[in-house]
Protein backbone atom coordinates (compact mmCIF):
# COMPACT_ATOMS: atom_id res chain seq x y z
CA UNK A 1 0.00 0.00 0.00
CA UNK A 2 1.73 3.29 -1.16
CA UNK A 3 2.13 6.15 1.60
CA UNK A 4 -0.47 8.72 -0.38
CA UNK A 5 -3.20 5.62 -0.23
CA UNK A 6 -2.37 5.47 3.38
CA UNK A 7 -2.85 9.18 3.85
CA UNK A 8 -5.80 8.98 1.87
CA UNK A 9 -7.09 6.14 4.32
CA UNK A 10 -6.48 8.07 7.02
CA UNK A 11 -9.40 10.89 8.07
CA UNK A 12 -7.23 12.78 10.24
CA UNK A 13 -3.83 12.68 9.05
CA UNK A 14 -4.59 13.99 5.66
CA UNK A 15 -5.98 17.42 6.56
CA UNK A 16 -3.58 17.96 8.87
CA UNK A 17 -0.96 17.35 6.14
CA UNK A 18 -3.31 19.78 3.97
CA UNK A 19 -3.27 22.42 6.85
CA UNK A 20 0.04 21.80 7.36
CA UNK A 21 1.19 22.79 3.35
CA UNK A 22 -0.98 25.66 3.48
CA UNK A 23 0.50 27.23 7.18
CA UNK A 24 3.79 26.55 5.01
CA UNK A 25 2.87 28.36 2.16
CA UNK A 26 1.18 31.10 3.94
CA UNK A 27 4.72 31.09 6.14
CA UNK A 28 6.85 30.91 2.86
CA UNK A 29 5.04 33.85 1.17
CA UNK A 30 4.81 36.29 4.16
CA UNK A 31 8.95 35.23 4.84
CA UNK A 32 8.66 36.28 0.76
CA UNK A 33 6.92 39.57 1.00
CA UNK A 34 8.60 40.48 4.23
CA UNK A 35 12.18 39.75 3.04
CA UNK A 36 11.68 41.16 -0.39
CA UNK A 37 9.88 44.95 1.41
CA UNK A 38 13.07 44.60 3.63
CA UNK A 39 15.45 44.82 0.97
CA UNK A 40 13.39 47.34 -0.88
CA UNK A 41 13.90 49.60 2.23
CA UNK A 42 17.85 48.53 2.09
CA UNK A 43 17.97 49.91 -0.71
CA UNK A 44 16.48 53.08 0.09
CA UNK A 45 18.64 53.51 2.96
CA UNK A 46 21.73 52.76 1.27
CA UNK A 47 20.38 55.34 -1.62
CA UNK A 48 20.04 57.90 1.75
CA UNK A 49 23.52 57.03 3.25
CA UNK A 50 24.94 58.12 -0.54
CA UNK A 51 23.19 61.06 -0.97
CA UNK A 52 24.06 62.34 2.33
CA UNK A 53 28.02 61.43 1.62
CA UNK A 54 27.39 63.30 -1.77
CA UNK A 55 25.90 66.09 0.28
CA UNK A 56 29.19 66.36 2.03
CA UNK A 57 31.23 66.43 -1.05
CA UNK A 58 29.55 68.77 -3.10
CA UNK A 59 29.68 71.02 -0.66
CA UNK A 60 33.61 70.47 0.17
CA UNK A 61 34.16 70.99 -3.91
CA UNK A 62 32.11 73.94 -3.96
CA UNK A 63 34.27 75.68 -0.86
CA UNK A 64 37.45 73.98 -2.97
CA UNK A 65 36.37 75.59 -6.20
CA UNK A 66 35.82 79.06 -4.00
CA UNK A 67 39.10 78.74 -2.15
CA UNK A 68 40.83 78.15 -5.36
CA UNK A 69 39.29 81.26 -6.76
CA UNK A 70 40.18 83.61 -3.76
CA UNK A 71 43.73 82.07 -4.17
CA UNK A 72 44.54 82.72 -7.92
CA UNK A 73 41.79 84.76 -9.29
CA UNK A 74 40.99 82.73 -12.29
CA UNK A 75 37.87 82.09 -13.23
CA UNK A 76 37.79 78.40 -14.30
CA UNK A 77 37.97 77.91 -10.21
CA UNK A 78 34.34 78.74 -10.67
CA UNK A 79 33.20 76.02 -12.98
CA UNK A 80 33.75 73.01 -10.23
CA UNK A 81 32.11 75.59 -7.44
CA UNK A 82 28.82 76.34 -9.68
CA UNK A 83 28.34 72.42 -10.33
CA UNK A 84 29.23 71.91 -6.98
CA UNK A 85 26.26 74.48 -5.71
CA UNK A 86 23.65 72.36 -8.57
CA UNK A 87 24.23 69.13 -7.38
CA UNK A 88 24.08 70.18 -3.72
CA UNK A 89 20.67 71.66 -4.39
CA UNK A 90 19.42 68.60 -6.09
CA UNK A 91 20.65 66.68 -3.47
CA UNK A 92 19.28 68.83 -0.53
CA UNK A 93 15.68 68.07 -2.83
CA UNK A 94 16.02 64.70 -2.67
CA UNK A 95 17.03 64.03 0.41
CA UNK A 96 14.24 66.63 1.67
CA UNK A 97 11.46 64.70 0.12
CA UNK A 98 12.68 61.41 1.11
CA UNK A 99 13.21 62.07 5.04
CA UNK A 100 9.70 64.63 4.82
CA UNK A 101 8.10 60.82 4.93
CA UNK A 102 9.50 60.22 8.04
CA UNK A 103 8.41 62.31 11.47
CA UNK A 104 11.51 61.36 13.52
CA UNK A 105 13.98 62.55 10.97
CA UNK A 106 12.42 65.46 9.44
CA UNK A 107 13.24 68.14 11.76
CA UNK A 108 16.46 66.94 11.43
CA UNK A 109 16.21 67.26 7.83
CA UNK A 110 15.01 70.79 7.99
CA UNK A 111 17.67 72.01 9.63
CA UNK A 112 20.53 70.27 7.35
CA UNK A 113 19.07 72.00 4.51
CA UNK A 114 19.25 74.84 6.20
CA UNK A 115 22.52 75.03 7.67
CA UNK A 116 23.74 73.82 4.02
CA UNK A 117 21.86 76.93 2.60
CA UNK A 118 23.92 78.89 5.09
CA UNK A 119 27.07 77.34 4.43
CA UNK A 120 26.51 77.84 0.26
CA UNK A 121 25.43 81.37 0.91
CA UNK A 122 28.71 82.08 3.08
CA UNK A 123 30.41 80.97 0.09
CA UNK A 124 28.49 82.87 -2.25
CA UNK A 125 29.09 86.12 -0.17
CA UNK A 126 32.84 85.36 -0.37
CA UNK A 127 32.63 85.25 -4.04
CA UNK A 128 30.52 88.37 -4.00
CA UNK A 129 32.99 90.69 -1.75
CA UNK A 130 36.16 89.43 -3.86
CA UNK A 131 34.10 90.32 -7.48
CA UNK A 132 33.50 93.71 -5.81
CA UNK A 133 37.01 94.72 -4.57
CA UNK A 134 36.48 94.57 -0.94
CA UNK A 135 39.87 92.75 -0.18
CA UNK A 136 39.24 93.09 3.96
CA UNK A 137 35.98 91.74 3.92
CA UNK A 138 35.80 88.59 1.91
CA UNK A 139 39.82 88.42 3.89
CA UNK A 140 38.00 88.51 7.11
CA UNK A 141 35.17 86.58 6.18
CA UNK A 142 37.38 83.42 5.05
CA UNK A 143 39.43 83.70 8.12
CA UNK A 144 36.38 83.84 10.49
CA UNK A 145 35.09 81.08 11.93
CA UNK A 146 31.53 81.22 10.31
CA UNK A 147 32.18 78.90 7.46
CA UNK A 148 33.90 76.16 9.71
CA UNK A 149 30.84 76.23 12.27
CA UNK A 150 28.59 76.01 9.19
CA UNK A 151 30.45 72.98 7.95
CA UNK A 152 30.71 71.02 11.17
CA UNK A 153 27.19 71.57 11.99
CA UNK A 154 26.36 70.48 8.48
CA UNK A 155 28.27 67.23 9.12
CA UNK A 156 26.98 66.80 12.84
CA UNK A 157 23.92 66.76 11.35
CA UNK A 158 25.00 64.69 8.33
CA UNK A 159 26.01 61.70 11.19
CA UNK A 160 23.07 61.95 12.85
CA UNK A 161 20.99 61.04 9.84
CA UNK A 162 23.55 58.41 9.14
CA UNK A 163 23.79 57.24 12.35
CA UNK A 164 19.80 57.06 12.06
CA UNK A 165 19.70 54.91 8.49
CA UNK A 166 22.45 52.97 9.80
CA UNK A 167 20.67 51.61 13.03
CA UNK A 168 17.25 51.06 10.58
CA UNK A 169 19.76 49.16 8.24
CA UNK A 170 20.97 46.80 11.23
CA UNK A 171 16.89 46.51 12.33
CA UNK A 172 16.02 45.61 8.67
CA UNK A 173 19.00 42.76 8.41
CA UNK A 174 18.09 41.61 11.76
CA UNK A 175 14.43 41.32 10.07
CA UNK A 176 15.82 39.66 7.38
CA UNK A 177 17.82 37.51 9.51
CA UNK A 178 14.41 36.11 11.83
CA UNK A 179 12.89 35.96 8.80
CA UNK A 180 15.13 33.54 7.36
CA UNK A 181 14.92 31.78 10.71
CA UNK A 182 11.65 31.09 11.39
CA UNK A 183 11.41 29.99 6.93
CA UNK A 184 13.80 27.30 7.82
CA UNK A 185 11.73 26.37 11.19
CA UNK A 186 9.05 26.17 9.20
CA UNK A 187 10.90 24.46 6.52
CA UNK A 188 11.86 22.19 8.61
CA UNK A 189 8.89 21.15 10.15
CA UNK A 190 7.24 20.25 6.92
CA UNK A 191 10.07 18.24 6.04
CA UNK A 192 8.70 15.88 7.97
CA UNK A 193 5.51 15.60 6.44
CA UNK A 194 5.84 16.37 3.16
CA UNK A 195 8.35 16.57 0.36
CA UNK A 196 6.51 19.18 -1.45
CA UNK A 197 7.03 21.74 1.79
CA UNK A 198 10.78 20.40 1.33
CA UNK A 199 11.06 21.31 -2.22
CA UNK A 200 9.30 24.79 -1.60
CA UNK A 201 11.64 25.91 1.33
CA UNK A 202 14.65 24.99 -1.37
CA UNK A 203 13.62 26.77 -3.46
CA UNK A 204 12.48 29.41 -1.57
CA UNK A 205 15.93 29.37 0.25
CA UNK A 206 18.32 29.41 -3.09
CA UNK A 207 15.65 32.75 -4.07
CA UNK A 208 16.91 34.51 -0.91
CA UNK A 209 20.59 33.68 -1.41
CA UNK A 210 20.25 34.34 -4.62
CA UNK A 211 19.07 38.07 -3.72
CA UNK A 212 21.41 38.15 -0.48
CA UNK A 213 24.43 37.73 -2.62
CA UNK A 214 23.51 40.22 -5.63
CA UNK A 215 22.86 42.69 -2.55
CA UNK A 216 26.21 42.30 -1.19
CA UNK A 217 27.55 41.90 -4.29
CA UNK A 218 26.10 45.53 -5.53
CA UNK A 219 27.30 46.97 -1.76
CA UNK A 220 30.40 45.79 -2.20
CA UNK A 221 30.81 47.61 -5.46
CA UNK A 222 29.35 50.43 -4.10
CA UNK A 223 31.92 50.13 -1.77
CA UNK A 224 34.59 50.09 -3.80
CA UNK A 225 33.73 52.67 -5.97
CA UNK A 226 32.91 55.19 -2.62
CA UNK A 227 36.59 54.34 -1.63
CA UNK A 228 38.28 55.14 -5.56
CA UNK A 229 36.45 57.95 -5.46
CA UNK A 230 37.52 59.16 -2.31
CA UNK A 231 41.23 58.28 -3.51
CA UNK A 232 41.05 60.32 -6.43
CA UNK A 233 39.62 63.14 -4.72
CA UNK A 234 42.83 63.08 -2.09
CA UNK A 235 44.79 62.97 -4.77
CA UNK A 236 43.26 65.86 -6.62
CA UNK A 237 43.62 68.09 -3.42
CA UNK A 238 47.17 66.99 -2.84
CA UNK A 239 48.04 67.95 -6.68
CA UNK A 240 45.82 71.02 -6.30
CA UNK A 241 47.71 72.00 -3.03
CA UNK A 242 50.81 71.44 -4.60
CA UNK A 243 50.16 73.36 -7.64
CA UNK A 244 48.78 76.37 -5.73
CA UNK A 245 52.01 76.18 -4.41
CA UNK A 246 54.09 76.45 -7.60
CA UNK A 247 51.80 79.28 -8.37
CA UNK A 248 52.68 81.54 -5.36
CA UNK A 249 56.06 81.17 -6.05
CA UNK A 250 55.88 81.85 -9.73
CA UNK A 251 53.66 84.94 -8.77
CA UNK A 252 56.20 85.97 -6.00
CA UNK A 253 59.01 86.04 -8.61
CA UNK A 254 57.45 88.00 -11.30
CA UNK A 255 56.15 90.47 -8.64
CA UNK A 256 60.04 90.99 -7.35
CA UNK A 257 61.05 90.77 -11.39
CA UNK A 258 58.45 93.78 -11.91
CA UNK A 259 59.05 95.85 -8.35
CA UNK A 260 62.76 95.82 -9.30
CA UNK A 261 62.26 96.73 -13.06
CA UNK A 262 59.90 98.90 -13.00
CA UNK A 263 59.50 100.36 -9.55
CA UNK A 264 63.49 100.59 -8.98
CA UNK A 265 64.02 102.42 -12.72
CA UNK A 266 60.97 105.35 -11.80
CA UNK A 267 62.45 105.63 -8.20
CA UNK A 268 66.23 105.61 -9.48
CA UNK A 269 65.11 108.05 -12.38
CA UNK A 270 62.95 110.48 -9.65
CA UNK A 271 65.75 110.50 -7.55
CA UNK A 272 68.34 111.22 -10.38
CA UNK A 273 65.59 114.53 -11.27
CA UNK A 274 66.38 115.47 -7.59
CA UNK A 275 69.94 115.53 -7.89
CA UNK A 276 69.91 117.42 -11.14
CA UNK A 277 67.32 119.73 -9.34
CA UNK A 278 69.60 120.81 -6.19
CA UNK A 279 72.47 120.51 -8.58
CA UNK A 280 70.68 123.41 -11.30
CA UNK A 281 69.37 125.43 -8.32
CA UNK A 282 73.36 125.44 -6.20
CA UNK A 283 73.44 127.95 -3.25
CA UNK A 284 70.84 130.49 -5.00
CA UNK A 285 68.09 127.89 -3.66
CA UNK A 286 66.01 129.61 -0.92
CA UNK A 287 66.08 127.31 2.70
CA UNK A 288 62.50 126.10 2.07
CA UNK A 289 63.23 124.92 -1.33
CA UNK A 290 66.14 123.27 -0.03
CA UNK A 291 64.27 121.35 2.88
CA UNK A 292 62.02 120.07 0.20
CA UNK A 293 64.53 118.57 -1.82
CA UNK A 294 65.87 117.17 0.98
CA UNK A 295 62.97 115.70 2.24
CA UNK A 296 61.86 114.23 -0.81
CA UNK A 297 65.09 112.68 -1.59
CA UNK A 298 64.85 111.20 2.14
CA UNK A 299 61.45 110.14 0.65
CA UNK A 300 62.65 108.16 -2.50
CA UNK A 301 65.52 106.81 -0.36
CA UNK A 302 62.74 105.35 2.20
CA UNK A 303 60.85 104.00 -1.18
CA UNK A 304 64.44 102.26 -2.41
CA UNK A 305 64.62 100.54 0.89
CA UNK A 306 61.16 99.52 1.40
CA UNK A 307 61.02 98.25 -1.95
CA UNK A 308 64.28 96.30 -1.44
CA UNK A 309 62.18 94.79 1.63
CA UNK A 310 59.83 93.82 -0.65
CA UNK A 311 62.07 92.04 -2.91
CA UNK A 312 63.35 90.18 -0.21
CA UNK A 313 60.27 89.05 0.99
CA UNK A 314 58.85 87.80 -2.23
CA UNK A 315 62.04 85.93 -3.23
CA UNK A 316 65.36 86.33 -1.05
CA UNK A 317 68.38 87.32 -3.57
CA UNK A 318 70.39 86.45 -0.89
CA UNK A 319 69.42 82.75 -1.47
CA UNK A 320 70.58 82.65 -5.06
CA UNK A 321 73.86 84.92 -4.27
CA UNK A 322 75.20 83.42 -0.77
CA UNK A 323 73.73 79.87 -0.70
CA UNK A 324 71.22 78.73 1.56
CA UNK A 325 73.16 78.65 4.72
CA UNK A 326 73.70 82.42 4.84
CA UNK A 327 70.25 83.20 3.68
CA UNK A 328 69.42 81.52 6.99
CA UNK A 329 71.71 83.59 8.91
CA UNK A 330 70.61 86.99 7.52
CA UNK A 331 66.92 85.64 7.66
CA UNK A 332 67.33 84.74 11.50
CA UNK A 333 69.29 88.13 12.34
CA UNK A 334 66.95 90.25 11.13
CA UNK A 335 64.16 88.04 12.95
CA UNK A 336 65.82 89.05 16.27
CA UNK A 337 66.14 92.23 15.50
CA UNK A 338 62.79 92.90 14.94
CA UNK A 339 61.39 90.98 17.69
CA UNK A 340 63.17 90.74 20.34
CA UNK A 341 63.67 86.73 20.40
CA UNK A 342 67.23 84.88 21.24
CA UNK A 343 67.60 82.93 18.37
CA UNK A 344 70.44 80.12 18.14
CA UNK A 345 71.42 78.67 14.78
CA UNK A 346 73.36 75.17 14.38
CA UNK A 347 73.40 75.80 10.50
CA UNK A 348 75.45 73.92 8.09
CA UNK A 349 75.89 73.10 4.55
CA UNK A 350 73.74 70.76 3.10
CA UNK A 351 74.07 68.96 -0.88
CA UNK A 352 69.88 69.46 -1.70
CA UNK A 353 68.63 70.81 -5.04
CA UNK A 354 67.67 74.48 -5.76
CA UNK A 355 63.55 73.80 -4.89
CA UNK A 356 64.99 72.13 -1.86
CA UNK A 357 66.55 75.09 -0.46
CA UNK A 358 63.68 77.28 -1.06
CA UNK A 359 61.51 75.00 0.39
CA UNK A 360 63.96 75.03 3.56
CA UNK A 361 64.00 78.79 3.56
CA UNK A 362 59.97 78.89 3.32
CA UNK A 363 59.70 76.28 6.04
CA UNK A 364 62.01 77.96 8.67
CA UNK A 365 60.61 81.38 7.50
CA UNK A 366 56.62 80.53 8.05
CA UNK A 367 58.05 78.77 11.67
CA UNK A 368 59.59 81.81 12.72
CA UNK A 369 56.02 83.96 12.27
CA UNK A 370 54.03 81.24 13.56
CA UNK A 371 56.54 81.76 16.75
CA UNK A 372 56.29 85.25 16.36
CA UNK A 373 51.51 85.20 16.38
CA UNK A 374 51.16 82.25 18.70
CA UNK A 375 54.24 80.54 20.60
CA UNK A 376 54.94 83.12 23.13
CA UNK A 377 58.52 82.57 23.28
CA UNK A 378 61.72 83.85 24.31
CA UNK A 379 64.02 81.75 22.40
CA UNK A 380 63.92 79.95 19.28
CA UNK A 381 66.61 77.44 18.39
CA UNK A 382 67.24 76.37 14.38
CA UNK A 383 69.46 74.00 13.28
CA UNK A 384 70.35 72.67 9.51
CA UNK A 385 72.52 69.60 9.11
CA UNK A 386 73.71 66.97 7.30
CA UNK A 387 71.18 62.91 8.15
CA UNK A 388 72.91 59.91 7.92
CA UNK A 389 71.39 59.36 4.45
CA UNK A 390 72.11 62.51 2.69
CA UNK A 391 70.20 65.33 2.09
CA UNK A 392 68.68 68.12 4.51
CA UNK A 393 67.25 68.10 8.05
CA UNK A 394 66.11 71.06 9.21
CA UNK A 395 64.63 71.52 12.63
CA UNK A 396 62.98 74.83 14.30
CA UNK A 397 62.04 74.74 17.91
CA UNK A 398 61.07 76.64 20.47
CA UNK A 399 60.37 77.21 24.17
CA UNK A 400 57.00 78.66 23.73
CA UNK A 401 53.44 77.82 25.23
CA UNK A 402 52.80 74.91 22.63
CA UNK A 403 49.72 73.22 21.90
CA UNK A 404 47.64 70.45 21.42
CA UNK A 405 48.73 68.40 18.07
CA UNK A 406 45.35 66.08 18.38
CA UNK A 407 42.66 68.97 18.93
CA UNK A 408 41.03 70.64 16.48
CA UNK A 409 42.82 73.93 15.07
CA UNK A 410 41.65 76.89 13.38
CA UNK A 411 44.88 78.11 12.23
CA UNK A 412 46.42 75.29 11.16
CA UNK A 413 46.61 76.24 7.04
CA UNK A 414 50.31 77.32 7.62
CA UNK A 415 51.57 74.13 8.71
CA UNK A 416 49.71 72.27 6.03
CA UNK A 417 51.24 74.25 3.29
CA UNK A 418 54.38 73.04 4.98
CA UNK A 419 53.90 69.42 4.86
CA UNK A 420 52.66 70.07 1.27
CA UNK A 421 55.85 71.62 0.46
CA UNK A 422 57.89 69.35 1.60
CA UNK A 423 56.25 65.90 0.74
CA UNK A 424 56.09 67.62 -2.91
CA UNK A 425 59.72 67.53 -2.92
CA UNK A 426 60.09 64.15 -1.92
CA UNK A 427 60.77 65.41 2.24
CA UNK A 428 58.78 64.30 5.15
CA UNK A 429 57.71 66.53 7.80
CA UNK A 430 57.27 65.95 11.69
CA UNK A 431 55.51 68.55 13.91
CA UNK A 432 55.46 67.76 18.13
CA UNK A 433 54.29 69.78 20.96
CA UNK A 434 52.44 69.67 23.95
CA UNK A 435 51.21 72.03 26.28
CA UNK A 436 53.58 74.54 27.91
CA UNK A 437 56.60 72.65 26.50
CA UNK A 438 57.16 74.43 23.31
CA UNK A 439 56.67 72.97 19.73
CA UNK A 440 59.58 71.67 17.06
CA UNK A 441 59.08 71.34 13.69
CA UNK A 442 61.59 68.60 11.68
CA UNK A 443 61.62 68.41 8.01
CA UNK A 444 64.01 65.72 6.17
CA UNK A 445 63.99 66.22 2.52
CA UNK A 446 66.36 64.06 0.00
CA UNK A 447 70.42 64.94 -1.38
CA UNK A 448 70.22 66.53 -5.19
CA UNK A 449 70.19 64.50 -8.23
CA UNK A 450 73.54 62.75 -8.94
CA UNK A 451 73.37 65.12 -12.23
CA UNK A 452 73.12 69.02 -11.67
CA UNK A 453 72.37 71.75 -14.01
CA UNK A 454 74.47 74.57 -13.57
CA UNK A 455 73.01 78.12 -12.31
CA UNK A 456 73.69 79.98 -15.28
CA UNK A 457 71.85 77.16 -17.33
CA UNK A 458 68.85 76.50 -14.70
CA UNK A 459 66.85 78.72 -15.94
CA UNK A 460 65.86 80.43 -12.61
CA UNK A 461 64.40 83.72 -12.72
CA UNK A 462 66.28 84.89 -9.38
CA UNK A 463 69.61 85.99 -11.07
CA UNK A 464 68.50 89.63 -11.86
CA UNK A 465 67.01 90.45 -8.17
CA UNK A 466 70.85 91.04 -6.63
CA UNK A 467 70.38 94.50 -8.77
CA UNK A 468 67.44 94.96 -6.55
CA UNK A 469 69.18 94.82 -3.83
CA UNK A 470 71.75 97.42 -5.11
CA UNK A 471 69.32 99.95 -7.04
Amino acid sequence: MSFLSRLRGNLIAFPLAAIAALAMLAISEASYQDATSSLDRLGDRGAARTKLNDLMKSILAAETGQRGYLLTDRREYLKPYEQALIESRSILTWLTNYYSQDPATAPTMVEVAKETEAKLSELATTIELHDRGVENGWRDLVLSDIGREKMERVRTLGERLLDHETSLIGVGRRSIYETLWLNRIGVSAMAALSLLALFMYLRQTATLDRALADEAERMAGERDRLEREVAARTAQLKELAQHLQSVREDERSRLARELHDELGALLTAAKLDVARLKSRLGASANVEATERLAHLNEALNGGIALKRRIIEDLRPSSLSNLGLVAALEILLREFAARSDIKVVDKLEPVDVGEASQLTIYRLVQEALTNVVKYAKASEVVVTLQVPSGGGALVAVRDNGVGFDTEAPRLARHGLIGMRYRVEAEGGTMRLASRPGEGTLIEATLPPAPATRVPPAASGDDTAALPAAAAA
